[in-house]
């Protein structure tokens, strides 16, 4: 089980850039490899779950993909892409697990089912990045902030800014305007990292 320091050191080490983090991990330093992981490990895992796959068989995946960075990580040439190359790398791992499950149960692949349009996986493998690059800016906001961001966007059903507040043990009538706040340095993340 991680403690909060631990959870936060992780996240301090995920904020390096992925060229650091590539060059840490080919040096042999585990933390590099703990925080290259945790920093991708939401991006990674909602690929098979956007497919339809269970948990199960997307942890699966989720660990092929790792086995695959891992012995890939020396040969990546553009540590910049590797948000790319981990979203096609595990599209791939869900296409092939998709049709090797058809075809044990004697089924064919659908057209509607196959990632293999050219513009249908531009525009997934877009989604992703995009999906990646918000919760890069999420771990780079300071803890209220992202505590907030959180209670207030990404739970459903959302939280009323009462339970918020009391949550975070601030004045009720404050919580629109620390929003406000913290959805300014949000944007700001978000056009300092690309996002569209």
């Amino acid at each position: 089980m991680s403690t909060a320091p631990g959870r936060a050191k992780q996240l301090a080490d995920s904020a390096r850039s992925d060229e650091q983090l590539v060059r840490d991990c080919l040096k042999g330093k585990d933390s590099a490899w703990s925080a290259l992981i945790f920093k991708y490990k939401n991006l990674i895992f909602s690929i098979p779950i956007r497919y339809g796959f269970s948990e199960e068989d997307a942890a699966d995946i989720f660990q092929a993909v790792c086995m695959d960075l891992l012995a890939e990580l020396p040969r990546l040439r553009e540590p910049k892409a590797l948000a790319g190359w981990l979203i096609q790398v595990t599209r791939n791992k869900c296409f092939h697990r998709k049709r090797e499950t058809q075809r044990h149960s004697m089924q064919e692949i659908g057209d509607d089912e196959s990632p293999g349009s050219e513009e249908s996986a531009d525009n997934l493998v877009s989604e992703f990045q995009q999906d990646q690059l918000l919760r890069e800016a999420l771990s780079e906001l300071p803890p209220r902030c992202r505590q907030l961001v959180q209670m207030l966007f990404f739970e459903t059903p959302a939280r009323p800014y009462l339970r918020v507040a009391r949550d975070l043990k601030l004045a009720p009538g404050s919580i629109g305007f620390i929003r406000r706040r913290c959805l300014d340095k949000l944007r700001e993340r978000l056009e300092k990292l690309g996002f569209q």
